[in-house]
């Protein structure tokens, strides 16, 4: 199959070949990975009980998507990615806030999935084959890993989309036999390992769980869902079988591993160390099932996240090819995994990243939704793509080809959101306005929203030619 060469120019209708089920496929496929599997121990890990992680983990991801899946329309209109689109309310310049948010998030979970999939990999043929469980060990697995990666990402949409079909079958398979693995030591009682409740009391330590391990699932995605929804024609599927499928592909492409998750840690008693306590309370039998699941459910995933962060950093630098931008992004990422592993803990290093960037991310995708309801839907292709083609002028090119009042609105959105936000090494400043309870996500979307309103009342919407409006 040939490598693709499409970057983020808009695609044309009749290479707009997939189908809602495709998105569905995608989405499950990917998703049925560790690096997706671990945000279910977050909850165990802040000494919340059982049913307590569990409905966290859920009420966050049906939050999440709430928020996210309506951005699934928005590239099925434009034929281009997200963060391009976004140029229709940002500007055609910017439209950068968005691809260097998307790039943000898929560096960071690119290098999640690589990490924890490497060390589970480590920590599973050391059982097997006596691996040594040294330096040299993790750098081999991390390198493997990070090379199958971005041999798929650089091939593009096609072969992932090939390979997710493969995954949400094979893994589910996989991830079935886990529970019949791990259904003897499974329990609900609590684990005194994690020290009790992370913030000091219930509801605050719930209330961080739903975003740390719920809602920053389907935050993930407001830059990536258009990579894919770009190959979906509006002329064959309706917008209601594309919205069903983003809920139906998010829903099930994360609840199913993070409760695999959730289940995992409290059968492994992994109240602190998820990856070792996964390998270490795994009967032999199922060692073999467990590697092909660190293995390849981390390519699936990690090449989903690169291929789009390629994207992002093709949008950033117009000059730049897709293929050598998503060689530069893995070798940023690699670098990230490497860090990771020697210098941060796990949950301190997680929640830090979901909980910021989530801050940041959230205002930009309600400013982008309220965007494509206030034009219906309707955008102008071309003028969409003047900054990639080295041009000047369009329908989106307000001044300098920035929407000042636009960007003004997500910054002072992301402000209110990193300084409400509650992290292991810093407490924002607006936090006891809240009673100590994070409220970052919700404070970031409601300011950025209300701003971009405020300061756009009065500005005219630009309108789509008659000859582009799907």
């Amino acid at each position: 199959m040939p490598i693709e060469q499409r970057g983020v120019d808009t695609i044309p209708d009749g290479e707009r070949t997939s189908g809602p089920r495709d998105l569905v496929s995608i989405l499950v496929g990917s998703n049925l990975c560790l690096g997706v599997i671990v945000f279910g121990w977050l909850p165990v890990s802040f000494g919340l009980g059982w049913w307590e992680s569990v409905s966290a983990v859920v009420a966050g991801t049906v939050i999440g998507t709430a928020l996210t899946a309506p951005l699934a329309l928005v590239s099925l209109r434009t034929g281009t990615n997200l963060s391009t689109s976004s140029g229709a309310q940002f500007g055609v310049r910017g439209r950068l806030v968005g691809s260097v948010v998307g790039l943000l998030l898929s560096l960071g979970y690119t290098a999640l999935t690589i990490w924890i999939g490497g060390d589970v990999m480590v920590g599973t043929l050391h059982r097997l084959l006596g691996l040594p469980a040294g330096g040299l060990s993790y750098s081999l697995v991390y390198a493997l890993l990070a090379a199958a990666t971005v041999t798929g990402a650089v091939y593009g949409y096609r072969v992932l989309l090939r390979l997710s079909r493969v995954l949400a079958v094979g893994m589910t398979a996989l991830l079935a036999l886990g529970v019949i693995a791990y259904a003897p030591d499974f329990t609900t009682a609590a684990l005194p390992g994690a020290g009790g409740y992370a913030l000091g009391s219930f509801w605050p330590t719930w209330l961080l769980a739903l975003v740390a391990a719920g809602l920053s699932g389907p935050i993930a995605f407001i830059t990536l869902l258009g990579d894919y929804t770009r190959y979906i024609s509006p002329a064959r599927h309706s917008s209601r079988a594309v919205l069903g499928a983003a809920w139906l592909g998010l829903l099930a492409g994360l609840l199913l591993p993070q409760l695999f998750g959730t289940f995992t840690a409290y059968a492994a008693r992994a109240a602190l160390d998820y990856a070792g306590g996964l390998v270490e309370a795994s009967p032999a039998w199922y060692l073999i099932p467990l590697l092909l699941a660190a293995s390849a459910g981390s390519v699936g995933n990690a090449g989903l996240m690169l291929y789009s962060m390629g994207l992002d950093l093709d949008a950033i630098l117009p000059r730049a090819s897709r293929a050598r931008a998503t060689y530069t992004v893995a070798a940023v990422a690699t670098v990230c995994v490497f860090v990771g592993h020697y210098a941060w803990e796990a949950q301190d290093a997680m929640t830090s990243f979901v909980l910021l960037l989530t801050a940041i991310g959230t205002p930009w995708a309600v400013i982008t939704l309220i965007g494509f309801v206030r034009c219906r839907g309707e955008y102008d292709a071309e003028a969409l793509q003047v900054f990639n083609r080295r041009a000047r002028g369009g329908a989106y090119w307000y001044r300098g080809g920035w929407n000042a009042r636009a960007t003004a609105a997500w910054a002072l959105g992301a402000t209110a959101g990193v300084l409400a936000v509650a992290l292991p090494s810093y407490e924002g400043p607006l936090l006891p306005l809240t009673g100590g309870v994070d409220c970052s996500f919700l404070l970031s979307g409601v300011v950025g929203g209300a701003g971009y309103l405020a300061l756009t009342a009065r500005e005219r919407q630009p309108v789509a030619p008659l000859d582009q409006v799907a």
